[in-house]
């Protein structure tokens, strides 16, 4: 006799599980807690066995029995229900694992250990906004070539071309850690080259002219703010580093004895060294009997266990009025090349090495950090002499 739901409704739980059963080995089984499971009840290759469909009323009384019918059509053919459900799980869970937004998040799990904080917080936020929503659950394999262009395009209509670019690379930059992971067998980032909207070239603001650069340079000297800026300000043009790498200096990496500054540039990963001229250590002495005892030569102005702001000194300079289409953070890099090179005539590769670029010697092999450290510690002095002069 076949279940009814109202059957189904009026069971109750007794000292012992017990079964009711429907048709074509469907039944359901009453536990001792009160609940109520479906189970189908088959035989193949001469065994009898167990399928377990779900818990009632969640699986209804008629969608327990498509279930059945289902299964049997599975039999029919020669296939385990109960295998087959356990491959489907099995297939769910590999496909939960290689969808791009999993994969990504991995690949950006290891690239963080390397990245900057900053770095690693851009990635993860560009990713989120621009891709995920649209590709995040979609198994990486699946994702074509005309899917990933309209995400793109999505960017590019809001005028952020840039980001478009940035978000390619990242993208392409995932595929390649989804290759080399074994979930991956090609990139289809690759195929978009050329697809997008051209990105004008903008330089970082910057003042070369050695004229107004010692009109900068008094401006500076004036600065009535905080000391610490005022510091890291002053302290900018004499080392001319990334300003990353500035508002993030430790008091660990500096030797004041040797008058050298040695730490990992965060771009290359690759240890620099940065000689110290007098005016540098002068700054540096006047901050030590105050942030000395503490992790960062320039602390936050509201927790000294964090490093400075990075908009402390592009704020410092805007109060002082110097314009952002002047002058940025990272423009007394392009003043420190441009002067050495066109003024003071030092070699190029004695300043991109200072810069903390990738520079090779003649048999194409990268320059290790103290090449040339005694000529770069000479050129650091006179640089520094020379801005006094450009003040003066």
């Amino acid at each position: 006799m076949s279940l009814t739901i109202v059957a189904i409704n009026h069971a109750k739980p007794k000292d012992k599980t017990y079964r009711l059963y429907d048709e074509k080995g469907l039944y359901l089984e009453v536990t001792k807690a009160g609940g109520k499971l479906w189970r189908l009840k088959y035989r193949i290759g001469g065994k009898e066995k167990r399928l377990a469909i779900g818990t009632y009323p969640e699986i209804s009384l008629k969608d327990a029995r498509a279930a059945r019918d289902a299964a049997r059509t599975q039999l029919a053919a020669g296939t385990d229900p109960s295998e087959y459900k356990k491959l489907m799980k099995a297939t769910a869970f590999s496909d939960k694992a290689n969808t791009f937004e999993s994969i990504a998040r991995e690949w950006h799990s290891g690239q963080s250990r390397v990245w900057s904080p900053i770095h690693t917080k851009n990635v993860s936020d560009r990713l989120s906004r621009n891709v995920f929503p649209y590709l995040g659950n979609k198994a990486i394999t699946d994702i074509t070539v005309p899917e990933l262009l309209q995400v793109l395009r999505r960017i590019e209509a809001r005028g952020a071309f840039e980001t478009a670019h940035r978000v390619l690379g990242n993208v392409s930059e995932v595929f390649r850690f989804a290759i080399a992971s074994g979930k991956a067998d090609r990139n289809i980032a690759v195929d978009l080259k050329g697809a997008l909207q051209p990105v004008k070239k903008k330089h970082l603001a910057a003042v070369t002219d050695p004229k107004r650069a010692g009109e900068l340079l008094r401006m500076i000297d004036s600065y009535s703010g905080t000391l610490t800026v005022q510091c890291a300000l002053k302290l900018a043009p004499l080392v001319f580093v990334r300003p990353g790498e500035l508002r993030t200096a430790q008091w660990r990496d500096i030797n004041l004895d040797l008058a050298e500054w040695r730490y990992t540039v965060t771009k290359t990963q690759t240890e620099h060294i940065v000689p110290l001229s007098t005016q540098a250590l002068e700054i540096l002495h006047i901050m030590h009997p105050l942030t000395g005892r503490w992790e960062y030569v320039f602390p936050s102005a509201r927790s000294r266990h964090r490093p400075m702001s990075n908009n402390a000194i592009l704020s410092a300079m805007r109060r002082m009025e110097i314009d952002k289409e002047e002058m940025s953070g990272h423009g007394f890099r392009a003043m420190a090349r441009t002067i050495l090179d066109e003024v003071l005539g030092y070699r190029p590769e004695i300043i991109e090495q200072q810069l903390a670029h990738q520079v090779r010697d003649p048999l194409g092999r990268a320059y290790n950090r103290t090449t040339h450290l005694e000529e770069r510690r000479a050129m650091m002095q006179a640089w520094a002499d020379y801005l006094d002069t450009l003040k003066n």
